[in-house]
This record gives structure tokens, C-alpha cells and sequence, in this order.
């Protein structure tokens, strides 16, 4: 069986493979060698959508593609008929909900505002607020949702959860519209789908409550960024982003420069471990692949 990889993995990343997986690097550029015709489970390198897609084209025994991202908006349009398509739910539980957490307290003690501060050589203390006894909204809860929620509970925080499935403890989306005004935070991390796109809209940041923060470590286009800037402007609601639309933002976007938001440039999945925890995923799923039993993670209706 041959597993194609992205070009520059290192070999110890590979380690514990099956002695029967023929392993080759889908390459950064350049002509793609004849044995992509070969290729039965494919990770495909993140950011090349154009080539990626050209790779697919060419690959008629493909059966397996294994994303090393959550998301998998960026390729599901792309992956054909009859081959199965696999996230790295899990992959990055531990950093994003790290970074969650980082971005709430950042915004309740003001460490935007200190840091501006220090640029200028002032020294000017402000009213900081407590995180204990908040109420925390997180949308789009699942295994990232579960690590924030594990974080945030010494904080003393209520945690209200919405999914797509609803299940005990966990809201429908239909329960949305009754929960927003109860929230002091809102936590998005909902994927990418014709269904979340712009949900984060004029009318859902009216139901927000007044003051309250709004944290994206989700994908950019599930928020209008209008009806955001708006909002920002009018002093409604504070925010933190990981992520935007567009994407990389502008150097003269007004976002930028909006009162109360704290934008960060998709870092919230970094980590050091990041390969190593993708590619014990890899290596079980080629396993479960090789044996005949199901897979992890398999995309059904978008996610």
C-alpha cells in the first residue's frame, strides 16, 4: 500500500508504519512522479488547494485522504467520489483550547490595553474584571470544546454548549437565539459549512449581551465582518480573532484598528507537538485502514 506524505516530513514522524506501506512525498512543486497513480492513502500538504487538487485528478486508486487539520472545508470540495475523507479531530484540542483560554483572560485583565500602555511609558492601572462566575457560551461544541471547557472550569465559569448534535448538556442550534443574551462570552468553534457561513451575523451580535466577548478560533466566513466592525464600533461587544474574512487581513483593513478587538494571526493550533500527535493519527488510521476496520474521524455531511 503506498502513503503519500507532504514533502520535508521527517522520517521519525514515520516511525511505526507497517512494514507493507510503501511511503512517498507528495512534492512542493514540479511535475508529479508516475507512481501518484499508486497512491492509496494520501496527507495532503495544507495551503496548496490548486495543486492538491490537480494530485486528486490523478489518482485513481485512492482511498483514504487523512487531513492533518480539524477543519476540512479547504478540500472537501475537491476529494472524489468513493474516497473516503478523515479530519484530525483531536490533533488540536490542546493548543486551541490553550489559546482560548489565553485570549479570554487576556481581554478580562486588560493585557491588550497594559501592552499599549508600555509602548508609550505610562503607567495608568485600570478596572480588571473576574472570569469566576461567568457564563461561557461555547458553539460548535466538540473534542476542542470539551478541552476549553475542561480549562475554564477552576475559573469558576458556567458553560452553556451548542452543537449540530444535540445530546444531555449539549443545546440544538435552535436553542441559540434564547442562550446568546445569557452569555459573557461567546466561544466560536464551529467548522466551515454552507450552513455556519455567516451565521455570525448583524442579528446574532444584537443578541449578544451588551460588553459581552466574542472569541473566534474558528474559520473567518462563519463570521460577517461587517456586521462585526459594526458592532466593535458601536462599543456593543469586544472580540478576540484567530481568524478572519479575509484572510491574511489586509494591512488597511479597518479591522485592524477597531475599538476592542484583539486579532491574532492563526496561531491558535501551534504547537511544537503539533506533527507528532498528527502523525500518530496517520499511523493508527493506515493501521485500521490495512485491517479492514473503520476509521477515525471519517467526514459525514461536511464534518
Amino acid at each position: 500500500m503506498r502513503l503519500w506524505v507532504p514533502e520535508g516530513t521527517k522520517a521519525k514522524y514515520l516511525e511505526g508504519l507497517p512494514e507493507e506501506v510503501e511511503v512517498g512525498y507528495f512534492p512542493k512543486e514540479g511535475p508529479f512522479p508516475d507512481e501518484i497513480e499508486t497512491v492509496e492513502f494520501l496527507v495532503p500538504p495544507f495551503g496548496q488547494r490548486d495543486r492538491v487538487q490537480e494530485a486528486l485528478a490523478r489518482m485513481p486508486r485512492l482511498r483514504v485522504v487523512q487531513t492533518l487539520s480539524a477543519g476540512v472545508d479547504w478540500i472537501l470540495p475537491l476529494v472524489p467520489p468513493g474516497v473516503t475523507l478523515a479530519d484530525a479531530r483531536g490533533v488540536h484540542d490542546t493548543p486551541v483550547a490553550e489559546w482560548v483560554v489565553g485570549a479570554i483572560l487576556a481581554m478580562y485583565k486588560r493585557f491588550p490595553e497594559f501592552r499599549d500602555f508600555q509602548r508609550r511609558s505610562r503607567w495608568e492601572p485600570l478596572k480588571l474584571a473576574d472570569l469566576e462566575g461567568q457564563v461561557v457560551l461555547i458553539l460548535g461544541y466538540g473534542s476542542i470544546g470539551e478541552a476549553v471547557e475542561a480549562r475554564l472550569k477552576p475559573f469558576g465559569v458556567r458553560v452553556l454548549r451548542v452543537a449540530r448534535r444535540p445530546r444531555p448538556g449539549v443545546h440544538p442550534p435552535e436553542m441559540l437565539a434564547a442562550l446568546l443574551p445569557e452569555a459573557d462570552v461567546v466561544v466560536l468553534l464551529l467548522p466551515l459549512t454552507r450552513e455556519t457561513e455567516g451565521m455570525v451575523d448583524a442579528r446574532f451580535l444584537a443578541r449578544m449581551k451588551p460588553g459581552a466577548l466574542l472569541v473566534n478560533a474558528a474559520r473567518g466566513r462563519v463570521v460577517r465582518t461587517p456586521a462585526l466592525l459594526e458592532a466593535l464600533e458601536a462599543g456593543r461587544i469586544r472580540a478576540v480573532l484567530d481568524v478572519t474574512d479575509p484572510e491574511p487581513l489586509p494591512e488597511d483593513h479597518p479591522l485592524w484598528r477597531a475599538p476592542g478587538v484583539y486579532i491574532t494571526p492563526h496561531v491558535a493550533g501551534s504547537s511544537p507537538r503539533f506533527l507528532a500527535r498528527a502523525y500518530a493519527l496517520v499511523r493508527e488510521q493506515v493501521c485500521r485502514y490495512l485491517e479492514g476496520r473503520p476509521l477515525r474521524n471519517v467526514v459525514r455531511e461536511g464534518y
